[in-house]
């Protein structure tokens, strides 16, 4: 059975599939017909597809020969799992990971990405998909082993294969912190509330500082106390990336979360290059002086000087109506609270929209219409504040790349179900985050390689489609065990094509 091109009369070119049977040829399917090549070419593929579709259903006619359907089935040894091996778990030996000469590490890794339950869970998957058998035992075991001999080499080899993906080039850095909170009441030592990023205020918590080069490959990695401050995680990590890997110059991209005095003036002396997000709205009075009286109707993005360094401001339309439609429903929920008189002088704060109330005489409160007037000239504007020798379109595009490292805290939480936590040693909870910055490293190289192949999945998609890849061992009647792995659908074949198994 073969795929043949026929020129017409007509100029087409028509794609048909040919079947020789007792010396004579046979049509058995006109695929189509077209006079461009790249059209042609595709009708092939379809006839190729087609014809071996054909060829797989005559290998056994399950419909004339029922004796050897019966006799296959029963010749079956062997099922499996096989679609996580054959991409997730070759993307994980190709990153390097392999230098940690532990099946379980592998095996917690990529089931993290599969089936993101707790460790007892993964296990009784593992049996059940894999036949893979391990104890609660060998878990913990290696869980309290995880984190002390394995923690900085997990980051070195995610370093060195970032390298490699960015061509040996990586000049700046992307810092971020998100908070993972525990279904405890109890605190300890590095467990305690403190502002939660999910809203669990009365959770105990651990702040996680990650660092991320462009496009978000992870880089390094810390956890600190639940209530510390997340300026103050910054630095310890920054400076043991840069001495670790012998750093010359690097330039570091924070929020504006990030940006305190003391940040600003320890990069400086340490001799970073930096782009934070400013707080231009706590500006001195000078200095917001010059930025309200900046003209964004030829540019809407300018620059000022500001002690050495330099601050970009950004105005934009769409910034400014959210700015505003922000305010007004804040300050109509205050009209409302005033009305019903639920606000008393201790809600004067800082605290959201309460910074446009006022005392008027002793007791009553009223809203502060001037404070509302001067927030409203910020509408729409943004700082960006650098001590680079970048211009202000350099320093935007590079902190725009920021948004990513936010949207790795959004797949640990959301498909690596980082959190809640519920171990409680310390150093499971270290382990914990180290399988976790793992399986995202595995899970950026996964995006990587689809978007370079132009395969139209996201890894969500791919990850689903792989688990339903299975592979069957028959035994011959002459003792032979022969393994088949079964593509059913057009998506398993392009996964299939993609990794190359």
């Amino acid at each position: 059975m073969f795929v043949r091109k026929k020129p017409n009369k007509s100029g087409l070119v028509s794609v048909q599939v040919i079947d020789k049977s007792q010396g004579k040829y046979k049509v058995l399917k006109t695929i189509g017909s077209s006079k461009d090549t790249l059209e042609i070419e595709r009708l092939v593929a379809e006839g190729k597809s087609y014809a071996q579709k054909q060829m797989g259903l005559q290998e056994i006619d399950f419909t004339d020969h029922r004796r050897i359907f019966t006799d296959v089935l029963s010749s079956i040894s062997s099922h499996k799992l096989v679609g996580i091996q054959y991409v997730l778990g070759k993307i994980f030996d190709d990153i390097g990971f392999t230098q940690i000469n532990e099946e379980l590490f592998k095996d917690l890794v990529l089931y993290r990405l599969v089936y993101p339950k707790s460790k007892l869970k993964t296990t009784e998957y593992l049996y059940r998909y894999e036949q893979k058998s391990y104890s609660e035992d060998d878990i913990y075991r290696f869980m309290d082993r995880l984190h002390s001999r394995y923690k900085d080499l997990v980051q070195k080899i995610s370093f060195e294969h970032t390298l490699q993906v960015l061509d040996g080039g990586i000049h700046a850095v992307f810092y971020d912190v998100t908070t993972i909170y525990f279904e405890i009441e109890k605190e300890d030592d590095i467990r305690k509330p403190g502002f939660s990023k999910d809203g669990k205020h009365k959770h105990p918590q651990i702040v996680l500082g990650l660092l991320v080069s462009k496009d978000a490959y992870p880089l390094a990695y810390d956890i600190f106390e639940g209530n510390k401050y997340e300026g103050d995680t910054f630095l310890p990590i920054l400076e043991g990336f840069r001495m670790k890997y012998n750093f010359e110059k690097l330039t570091v991209v924070a929020d504006a979360g990030l940006l305190s005095n003391k940040n600003v003036q320890e990069l400086v002396e340490k001799g970073y290059e930096f782009i934070l997000g400013a707080r231009i709205k706590n500006e001195k009075e000078s200095v917001k002086k010059e930025i309200l009286g900046l003209d964004f109707e030829k540019d809407q993005s300018r620059a000022i000087k500001k002690e050495g360094m330099t601050l970009v401001v950004t105005y934009s339309q769409d910034r400014a109506k959210k700015d505003r439609y922000n305010r007004e429903r804040g300050v109509k929920r205050l009209e409302m609270q005033l009305k019903s008189g639920k606000l008393t002088k201790s809600s004067i704060n800082n605290k959201g929209y309460n910074k446009f109330l006022r005392m008027e005489g002793e007791v009553a409160l009223a809203l502060d219409q001037e404070k509302v007037d001067m927030d409203a000239k910020w509408d729409g504007l943004k700082g960006y504040l650098t001590n680079s020798t970048m211009t202000k379109e350099e320093v935007l595009e590079n902190y725009r790349h920021l948004w990513q490292i936010e949207k790795a805290f959004r797949v640990a939480k959301n498909e690596l179900k980082i959190r809640p936590v519920f171990h409680h040693k310390r150093e499971r909870i270290e382990a914990h985050i180290c399988l976790n910055f793992t399986a995202y490293k595995v899970y950026k190289e996964l995006d990587r390689i689809l978007k370079s192949k132009k395969a139209g999945l996201s890894p969500e998609k791919a990850i689903e489609i792989i688990q339903n890849i299975h592979e069957i061992g028959l035994v011959t009647p002459n003792k032979e065990v022969i393994k088949k792995t079964i593509i059913l659908t057009e998506e398993q074949k392009s996964v299939q094509e993609i990794f190359g198994f």
